[in-house]
């Protein structure tokens, strides 16, 4: 009743007449039974205008800090998260990636619809990056199909960093499922991992024309925040 309410009622209409969001291919989302749907992530808003745009429930696996933010906007974006079924998860590694693993296959589980980053976190600059294989590990254990999904133009209206959004245009682009079933039985097996997952990158790569670069998201963001601290850090090194 609490989606129903926050899409039909509350937050849909607003977010809709101010941001007229468009979209391509609803009718590659399953109108039945459990599935993955990938997208490439630019912004916070993904999770946002994406269940707002289908036309069935869908729970994402949201990075537990949404959870935590202080004051009223703190307080609206966990409502909305909570209102919406998003699934607070540690982005740590170790047991949290298990923990992350098995609350995704419990949606699944369920026959519902489920979306994950495969890039793991936000791109920092409109790039696609590699995916990690925990998309792969899902879909095979579970067997259930990944609808691939391009949002355009989230980052330019919420770039990393922005706490207001910008008033502009976005789009969802949704292409067509893609079966894994040859690979059943196979989830133990690191190479069709990442087999499975790269082929999913590939399919976002075609559907948004992304410029693609084979490292991870959150390898460039470490790398520029050592560059920064570099930089503004005096130097330690004597005149001759």
């Amino acid at each position: 009743m609490a989606y129903w309410i926050f899409k039909y009622i509350i937050i849909g209409p607003i977010v809709k007449a101010i941001f007229r969001p468009w979209i391509v291919g609803r009718r590659n989302v399953p109108v039945e039974g459990a599935a993955i749907l990938a997208s490439n992530h630019l912004s916070f808003s993904d999770s946002i205008f994406l269940p707002l745009l289908i036309d069935r429930p869908m729970a994402f696996l949201a990075k537990s800090d949404y959870f935590t933010g202080k004051g009223i906007k703190g307080w609206a974006t966990r409502l909305f998260l909570e209102g919406t079924g998003q699934l607070p998860i540690d982005r740590s590694g170790g047991k949290a990636s298990e923990a992350s693993l098995n609350a995704g296959l419990q949606v699944l589980g369920r026959g519902e619809l489920l979306g994950i980053y495969p890039e793991g976190t936000r791109s920092p600059d409109g790039k696609l990056y590699r995916g990690r294989v925990g998309i792969a590990r899902m879909a095979l254990e579970a067997q259930v199909p990944v609808v691939p999904v391009v949002m355009v133009d989230t980052g330019e209206v919420m770039p990393i960093g922005r706490r207001v959004p910008r008033i502009g245009r976005v789009g969802i682009i949704i292409g067509e499922p893609i079966d894994f079933s040859r690979f059943q039985g196979m989830e133990g097996d690191r190479h069709v991992l990442r087999s499975v997952t790269d082929e999913i990158m590939v399919a976002l790569q075609r559907l948004g024309a992304q410029e693609y670069e084979d490292v991870y998201a959150s390898t460039v963001k470490s790398r520029a925040t050592a560059t920064a601290s570099a930089t503004r850090s005096p130097s330690t090194g004597s005149a001759s």
